[in-house]
């Protein structure tokens, strides 16, 4: 990749008219806490927040949004309504659940949490284990619109993964080539970030906009509210279509390792490695080609420059939380062991974890991949140079960690 590919001629249209309007003084929809919590009351008909610490995530977020993503006409009408989406999910949210009481009462057993650095087969790992009949992942439809809680009896064709999968369709066609790194669709497994979303503390706004100040602040944030508003949406998912447990993962886990598992206490743990020079120079690419929808201004030495300090204090805090945590609640995988055999990798976490892989989970899996090859949308092709990134860099950011897992990198 030496640079993002532009995005559509009507999106670059907008962009352009929009530029205009400015100088008319005539703007997009403007990026204010309070204005848009008093329209997604009024949009909802409802006021209860519950946990009021979103507000703060709230505030920090706009802040970054409108000092340092340098948002475009399209990107500042995105982040208008994705921030008046999210707070309307946690209105109703908070609404059915005080009017089912069953809500509260579902109990969440044993998840099973994957985590790494990004670009690390964590996605892959999520997809395949979510395959298994015993384990239940939140798709993409359900966490965008999660009311009503989906239906065992309707979950493959509910009227709303159509909707999501023509809102996911945009995507590509904001940041031409997305699809290449990172497949989107509405059957597919999601990420954790998007459920933490509406509690205003999720590294789903650092993947999108360039927003350092807003990151920064959120790892030395107290994330405990975050991660109960994260067991929240599971009850909430889970109240009509239970399974044994949750396959879970994000790579925005391994700095907050010690919120995690104080609210999952049972929790099991996949952690990915890779060389975080390919890693970093891997999720810069993405960063780039995703940013490059909502602004006109990506640089990617700068963006390789930022990733590779924030996600070697991810790391560094990962590594100190997994020191004082039950060392039996994790497994060390690969990224090479992955991309090799897959199949092997899934045998060896089951096995580890004591688990049974059933014969019906293995002929799944196989299905699963047969399905959707690595380079099903395209290849994706980077190179670490184009942003700045070189193995000095990477020793320096990253040298505990390269010595403590080297037998996984």
């Amino acid at each position: 990749m030496n640079a993002p590919r532009q995005p559509a001629a009507y999106i670059r249209l907008i962009n352009a008219i929009g530029k205009r309007l400015e100088r008319m003084a005539i703007n997009a929809p403007e990026l204010h806490a309070e204005q848009l919590i008093e329209t997604a009351e009024r949009r909802t008909g409802l006021d209860s927040w519950g946990d009021e610490s979103f507000r703060s995530g709230l505030e920090h977020l706009i802040a970054a949004l409108r000092t340092q993503a340098r948002l475009s006409q399209v990107g500042r009408i995105v982040a208008y309504f994705n921030l008046l989406d999210l707070l309307c999910v946690r209105l109703r949210l908070n609404h059915y659940r005080s009017e089912r009481a069953a809500v509260a009462e579902q109990e969440i057993h044993q998840p099973l949490f994957i985590l790494g650095l990004p670009r690390t087969g964590t996605t892959i790992l999520h997809e395949l284990i979510a395959q298994d009949p015993s384990f239940r992942s939140p798709a993409s439809w359900e966490v965008a619109r999660p009311l009503p809680p989906p239906v065992a009896a309707a979950y493959t064709n509910d009227k709303r993964i159509a909707s999501i999968d023509r809102l996911l369709g945009l995507q590509e066609k904001l940041a031409p080539g997305f699809q290449a790194i990172h497949a989107l669709g509405a059957r597919l497994p999601q990420e954790c970030v998007y459920l933490l979303a509406s509690s205003f503390r999720s590294e789903q706004f650092g993947y999108m906009y360039n927003i350092p100040a807003y990151r920064s602040w959120a790892l030395d944030e107290d994330m405990s509210s975050a991660y109960d508003w994260h067991a929240r949406f599971l009850q909430h998912l889970q109240v009509d279509t239970p399974r044994e447990r949750w396959v879970l993962k994000t790579p925005a886990h391994l700095g907050y390792l010690k919120f995690l598992l104080a609210r999952y206490p049972d929790a099991s743990i996949v952690w990915t490695h890779r060389r975080p020079l390919q890693a970093i120079a891997s999720f810069s690419s993405l960063a780039c080609t995703l940013r490059s929808g909502f602004s006109d201004h990506i640089d990617p030495v700068a963006t390789g420059a930022c990733e590779l300090q924030h996600f070697s204090e991810v790391t560094r805090r990962g590594m100190a939380d997994r020191d004082k945590l039950d060392r039996g609640q994790f497994v060390d995988v690969s990224f090479e062991a992955i991309c090799a055999d897959p199949m092997s990798v899934i045998a060896g976490i089951y096995d580890r974890l004591g688990l049974e892989l059933s014969h019906e989970a293995r002929l799944c899996m196989h299905a699963y991949l047969r399905r959707r090859p690595r380079d099903l949308y395209g290849e994706h092709r980077y190179s670490a140079d184009v942003f700045g990134l070189d193995s000095g860099g990477e020793k320096q950011a990253f040298g505990q960690y390269l010595g403590q897992y080297a037998d996984f990198l």
